[in-house]
């Protein structure tokens, strides 16, 4: 009992320290506090590939909303119509596959018998698989409107499942990686 008392924060915080931790890159010239408006570079959403199950205008609305919501959090407002704001914004989502083999080892025994002598128990199995799956990149650039020139870029990845999700839960996780992303401006 004890040792499940123990385990269970242990194990809470490793998934803390699992969480995906956004990967970023800025122009250390830049006075980041100058910038106050933003629009969109058009296309403002990108995608890689370019697959109809990835690509939807309700997925383009619900990153163009977190970004903006975020974004607005932040001090940025965006610029009046049809004018450049300080900064120019653009989103891509890319999802690559992958492949890792997994390995699996069984039987074996171990060792067991006194402290005069014992032996090893049978032979160990060693089952080794490929793993298919999916990662999913939501990466935002942000462009000096004056030179046209990158001066922030952040991204996050996450592992994508097969499980189907709902609209609400489609929003709830761009939201989550959106917030996750723009943490990180302005640079500190």
């Amino acid at each position: 009992m004890r040792m499940k008392l123990f385990a269970l924060p242990l194990l809470l915080i490793l998934a803390a320290c699992q969480a995906p931790q956004p990967n970023r890159d800025y122009d250390t010239s830049k006075d980041f506090g100058a910038y106050r408006t933003w629009s969109w570079k058009e296309p403002a959403v990108q995608y890689r590939p370019q697959d109809p199950r990835l690509q939807s205008d309700l997925t383009d609305s619900r990153i163009r909303g977190a970004i903006n919501e975020q974004l607005e959090q932040r001090g940025l407002r965006m610029a009046a119509n049809n004018s450049s704001g300080d900064l120019q914004v653009q989103a891509w989502m890319i999802v690559d596959d992958k492949q890792q083999q997994v390995s699996t080892s069984y039987g074996g025994g171990g060792y067991w018998g006194g402290p005069w002598g014992g032996a090893y128990g049978g032979p160990a199995y060693i089952d080794t698989r490929t793993v298919d799956y999916q990662v999913g990149t939501l990466q935002i650039d942000m462009f000096d409107s004056k030179d046209g020139k990158l001066v922030w870029r952040a991204s996050s990845q996450k592992i994508l499942n097969d499980g189907a999700l709902n609209p609400a839960q489609r929003d709830a996780e761009i939201r989550q990686s959106v917030g996750r992303i723009l943490s990180q401006y302005p640079p500190r």
